[in-house]
């Protein structure tokens, strides 16, 4: 049996666990973590674990490595320097806004590339989808959508009835008075 050093061990196990969550991920989004300091990086990776995402620094090899037993194909180009990738488990697009947010406040990280299931996104595209309302809300949207006509149809049928009550009741009233 061969024995291997030990940084190619804790290689090997890296790669397994980047791996999983590539394919545990419903979006992944590459990051340049240049100039992001140790309190940014908590404060960013306890924001992630609130919306169940979390972020991942790995040599960029590693996600190379990983990224194409998986399926996601990343461009040479998006790892250069300092990497950190989202894996978002829950909701696709809350991390999203929630790192966008942050970059935004904060100027760092730069979105590289990222992915929606397997599908490439650009920088520009991520922002787009970080636009997007959230799921409860557009939950709402369609709810309210689907309930305004039988609202409609409602008040239509109880003005009918009320209009007949009225004409009962005039009715009733000239009948009274002569």
């Amino acid at each position: 049996m061969e024995n291997k050093p030990q940084s190619r061990v804790k290689n090997e196990e890296t790669v397994e666990a980047l791996v999983e969550k590539f394919n545990k991920a419903k979006t992944v989004v590459l990051t340049d973590q240049s100039g992001l300091s140790v309190a940014l990086s908590s404060d960013l990776k306890k924001k992630l674990r609130a919306v169940d995402a979390e972020s991942l620094v790995a040599k960029n090899t590693l996600f190379k490595i990983a990224s194409k037993r998986t399926g996601h194909s990343i461009p040479d180009e998006a790892l250069e320097g300092p990497t950190a990738a989202l894996f978002a488990y829950g909701d696709e697009i809350s991390p999203i806004k929630e790192l966008t947010v942050f970059a935004k406040t904060t100027d760092k990280p730069k979105i590289k590339v990222g992915f929606l299931g397997t599908e490439l996104l650009s920088p520009e595209r991520i922002t787009q989808l970080a636009k997007l309302p959230s799921k409860e809300v557009l939950r709402g949207k369609v709810v309210g959508g689907l309930y305004s006509p039988l609202y409609g149809m409602v008040g239509v049928l109880n003005a009918n009835l009320r209009n007949l009550v009225y004409t009962i009741n005039a009715i009733k009233d000239q009948k009274s008075n002569a």
